[in-house]
């Protein structure tokens, strides 16, 4: 299908919450514990400390827009600004899209790596290269066919001047060990300051992967950090310590589909968990983050997962958790044209059919607000605009757009 010169009818698209009294139309639905959670939890397990979990709800008096800007991106599952203001949306059967910033011309960008796109797999996130400006150098995660089975890989390359194509495209990072499943890729990417890539990395979901996570010999369930080439970013916690492999930032975690760094320079992960347990992490380098050994979620079958235990001498707590689940994906921090959102964490939520507001103070959650539940879409990331908006992107193939009003 030509996407070029596509346009959509402005009129059927835009959906306006035109103020305060509308925005209270689409008002969220609040527990008897004052919280945004109605639903009861999976386990009883409590809490290691107030406001770990349902905290109180909070509502946005901003009256805001939103728009669908385009309804016809097939499968995205990453976004990102390009430095003109257009969209790089990754599409999840294995290509890129560049959108232009009101949504309505889709191009194609080709000669991306063969991607193994079953179940959760497929060409996933994307970053620009801290100097893209002058080498138009992007870097992308997939999951990439590989020895028996598939993995989680890093790559990167060169889009051309009129970025309908790229090329010098080379595997720079692959999440070994390989394995034939179709699940849990993590994958998201962040540039820190210092101009090195933070990778998300999931376990792969089955219990005979689910091991690796604790396990330091491997990469899977890890945050991950390495140089522009792939290798070990300088300064990682277990550079030369045995039984590490030095690329490892972090590790104990499930399924990381968001990751992001706030304003002050910190990184969080925002991962799924099984049935509950869908977490919040403030990620520290060298600090283990439980999975699988604790959390605060059950198997899918209704069993405890390992001992059923929710806190581990040498583990770290989850700053924030769900039960249940929302299943979070991709995710930003705030820094736009609504003031009261400056700040706070947007997570775009796939089961939880909504994008969720976490209000944060001194890296701790004391208040949550879930946005455009009423559009019923699965919300695959989130973007920080450049130009002071947010937008999201769905699994249906929406561009959403939520501006100040």
């Amino acid at each position: 299908m030509r996407f070029n010169n596509f346009y959509i009818p402005a009129l059927s698209l835009f959906l306006v919450l035109s103020s305060c009294k509308k925005n209270n139309a689409h008002a969220q639905q609040t527990g008897t514990d004052g919280s945004v959670e109605t639903g009861k939890p999976n386990s009883n397990y409590k809490p290691a400390f107030e406001g770990q979990t349902r905290i109180k709800a909070v509502k946005s008096s901003t009256a805001y827009h939103v728009e669908i800007l385009n309804k016809d991106l097939g499968k995205p599952w990453g976004i990102i600004n390009l430095p003109d203001g257009r969209f790089l949306i990754t599409e999840k059967t294995g290509f890129m899209n560049v959108v232009s910033a009101d949504g309505k011309t889709v191009s194609k960008i080709s000669g991306f790596p063969k991607v193994d796109s079953k179940g959760q797999g497929g060409m996933l996130d994307v970053a620009l290269d801290p100097d893209f400006k002058t080498n138009n150098l992007i870097y992308f995660s997939f999951s990439e066919p590989f020895g028996k089975g598939n993995l989680t890989s890093v790559a990167k390359g060169k889009l051309s001047a009129d970025f309908k194509s790229i090329s010098d495209v080379k595997v720079i990072f692959r999440a070994e060990p390989s394995y034939d499943g179709d699940k849990h890729y993590g994958s998201r990417l962040a540039f820190d300051k210092d101009g090195n890539l933070f990778v998300s990395t999931g376990e792969r979901s089955d219990k005979e992967t689910r091991v690796y996570a604790q396990k330091t010999d491997n990469y899977l369930g890890k945050i991950l950090k390495i140089t522009k080439d792939g290798k070990p970013a300088p300064g990682n916690p277990f550079i030369g310590k045995a039984g590490y492999k030095p690329e490892i930032y972090a590790y104990g975690v499930r399924n990381p589909q968001g990751m992001a760094i706030d304003p002050n320079g910190n990184l969080w992960d925002v991962e799924m968990g099984p049935r509950g347990g869908d977490e919040i992490n403030f990620i520290q380098p060298g600090k283990n983050y439980g999975w699988g050994d604790v959390t605060y979620g059950i198997e899918y079958s209704g069993q405890k997962v390992g001992e059923g235990i929710t806190q581990k001498e040498g583990t770290e707590q989850p700053v924030y958790y769900w039960d249940p689940v929302i299943s979070p994906s991709g995710a930003t921090f705030y820094t736009g044209n609504i003031e009261e959102w400056k700040g706070n964490l947007f997570i775009g939520c796939l089961s939880g059919e909504h994008i969720n507001r976490i209000v944060m103070k001194d890296n701790k959650v004391v208040g949550e607000e879930r946005l455009l539940a009423d559009q019923k879409e699965r919300f695959r990331d989130v973007l920080d605009g450049s130009d002071g908006n947010l937008y999201a992107v769905t699994d249906s193939g929406k561009l959403y757009k939520i501006s100040k009003k």
